[in-house]
């Protein structure tokens, strides 16, 4: 098999897969399963990277359409790019992923949906690393479902230039650019993003033609800055600044009607600022990290009757350090001091103080093959909650006796705090609201192309809004409450890839959720059985062809199987990739092929078939 080739099975492997052969693996490290850098063969943690080659020959526009191609993920959006987007890991909705880009916390504390993926476009990422499972006992609050690292592009050695455009449908135009350069002592880089198109109507009631009604555009300006320098042999100091920009052509709320009127229109701006500086130390001791980092969200919704802006800010201070001892094992321990606010609410900010101590223990030789042990456990203190302790424990062998079998388990204990918009917003907010806590396991068993993982989790005290409605069903308000009791999201995620020849690979993974409240009902919007595959044919030089999709079984828009189906589709997408030279590309998709209808929310737009085409020079 040529290199190309060879890759790009590397690449999809990794999708769904967190042990392959280890000369496969030497180059895969990820940093958010215990705040310090591991090889992915050694994490206990249910773990998924997507690459930059992954994202380079799907040419995914947003990070969600990125994210919806791995097992255990689901996600559905109130209409085209740009508009609310909410991701479910295993059941588990926004609001409990914890999700940081380059580290920073990236969960509006203002929001009602924790991170606003719908504005994170794919564009100067490097990987994506998606650690499943309560993760309080390392990262706090907000990770009762799991963590989304998502990592940009860094410098790399010498002076480097990329550039990309991108037309096509719906008058979309996608432009990305950015240089960097890099030496022993210093490193800059500097990239910028922009997507603007004339879209779609957001809300569309089911059954009626798009171009009928009116569109909603979005633009999507996004700046990276980064810089680095090299103190000398054991000190350096980085610096990262993230400027987004959007606005968001939405349609507005009639009161009267109780509804969407899909023909009006009003402007939603959004800022967001994240910014770091890290200070980091390496001796024959340790490694330490001193860090400060800042999140800023700035949204303005201008509609009649109820023009508001929703200004929050996160900054958080901390110290980590990495000790290695023994033979292949270390302990990483360190604190933090976070504050949240939300700056147009009254008694709207809180802070939090935290210590952690995570150990992890490699094994050689033992019960025939190698075993890795990892324990974490964290002490929260907030000065408007009640303190919190959560743990994790991972456990993963890799059989040596069996060739390509391994087998790993995690149990781990988690919360979510109530947001600002949870306990203080005028129509929904409830002050008497308190966290709610997690408890979840998997066990995973792998070999070879195949891996089966059994998960199950439960929430006491879920915070959930709880809705009314009048005597003909119709919304009329509500607000968030904790459901007393036990809710539980259990299921099975199956994932496989092959090469079916020397040319040709495949990949399938299966999904299934049995997502319930306390009182045994299922939760709204989840889809039960969910299907991702994806074919790559390489057997022509230089060209790549993919088809990749999903299929998304039943699913309702209402808690306890009420109101409209918005499940029993299949959508797939076709992508082409041509390189005509080392320093040029040029590419094709066509999202939705088969031009599919459906809608992943009641009442709100999805897109039909779509064409695009790009260019991308590279020196």
């Amino acid at each position: 098999m040529n290199k190309t080739i060879q890759l790009s099975l590397i690449t999809t492997l990794l999708l769904s897969t967190n042990l392959i052969a280890d000369e496969k693996l030497e180059d895969i490290i990820v940093t958010s399963a215990t705040k310090t850098s591991q090889k992915i063969e050694d994490v206990t943690s249910n773990i998924n990277v997507i690459t930059a080659q992954e994202i380079e020959e799907r040419h995914y526009t947003t990070v969600t359409e990125a994210l919806n191609s791995l097992p255990g993920i689901d996600f559905n959006s109130n209409g085209g790019i740009g508009h609310t987007s909410n991701i479910y890991v295993r059941g588990f909705d926004s609001k409990r992923i914890l999700v940081l880009i380059d580290g920073i916390r990236y969960n509006d504390v203002t929001s009602t949906s924790g991170a606003p993926f719908e504005h994170i476009m794919i564009n100067n990422i490097e990987q994506i690393e998606v650690i499943k499972g309560a993760q309080s006992g390392i990262w706090g609050a907000d990770a009762s479902a799991g963590v989304i690292n998502i990592i940009t592009k860094k410098a790399q050695q010498g002076l480097h230039f990329e550039a990309s455009q991108e037309f096509g449908s719906f008058s979309s135009s996608k432009s990305n650019a950015h240089i960097s350069y890099k030496n022993d002592a210093l490193y800059l880089k500097a990239a910028y993003n922009n997507i603007h198109t004339k879209g779609f109507s957001s809300v569309a009631p089911r059954d009626s033609k798009l171009d009928e009604l009116e569109d909603d555009g979005y633009k999507n300006d996004s700046t990276n800055l980064q810089a680095g320098f090299q103190i000398n042999e054991n000190n350096k100091i980085d610096f990262s600044h993230i400027i987004n920009n959007s606005k968001t052509e939405a349609d507005a709320y009639d009161n009267a009607t109780y509804s969407f009127n899909p023909n009006s229109q009003y402007d939603v701006k959004s800022k967001t600022k994240l910014s770091s500086v890290n200070f980091n130390h390496i001796d024959n001791f340790n490694e330490i990290d001193i860090f400060a980092k800042k999140s800023t969200f700035s949204r303005y919704y201008p509609q009649a009757g109820y023009s508001k802006n929703f200004d929050g800010e996160t900054r958080e201070y901390g110290l980590t350090s990495n000790i290695s001892y023994g033979t292949d094992s270390f302990v990483t321990l360190g604190g933090e001091y976070k504050s949240f606010e939300h700056k147009n609410s009254l008694n709207s900010k809180y802070n939090n103080k935290a210590i952690f101590l995570t150990n992890s223990n490699k094994f050689k030789g033992l019960i025939g093959g190698t075993t890795i042990l990892t324990q974490s456990i964290r002490q929260d203190n907030y000065n408007k909650f009640d303190n919190k302790t959560t743990g994790k424990i991972g456990l993963k062998h890799i059989h040596t006796n069996i060739r390509a079998l391994s087998t790993s388990a995690n149990y781990g204990t988690a919360y979510n705090v109530p947001t600002h918009y949870n306990l203080f917003d005028p129509f929904s907010g409830n002050a008497n609201l308190t966290p709610e806590e997690t408890k979840g396991y998997d066990v995973t068993i792998k070999y070879k192309d195949l891996k089966v993982t059994y998960f199950n989790n439960t929430i006491n005290d879920m915070i959930d809004y709880q809705s009314n409605f009048d005597a003909n069903g119709n919304w009329i308000g509500g607000n968030y409450q904790n459901v007393n009791g036990e809710s539980k999201l259990k299921g099975v995620e199956v994932a496989y890839q092959t090469e079916l020849t020397d040319d040709t690979l495949l990949s399938l993974n299966y999904t299934y959720t049995d997502a319930k409240d306390t009182k045994g009902q299922e939760l709204a919007r989840r889809a039960k059985d969910n299907v991702k595959f994806a074919l790559d044919y390489y057997g022509i030089e230089n060209l790549h062809l993919g088809l990749n999709g999903a299929y998304i079984g039943e699913r309702f828009n209402r808690a306890n199987k009420q109101g409209q189906q918005t499940g029993k589709y299949t959508v797939a997408n076709f992508t082409a990739n041509y390189e005509v030279d080392q320093h040029m590309s040029l590419y094709g998709k066509v999202d939705n092929i088969t031009d599919k209808y459906y809608q992943t929310v009641d009442g709100y737009a999805t897109s039909p078939r779509a064409v695009y085409a790009g260019i991308k020079i590279t020196y």
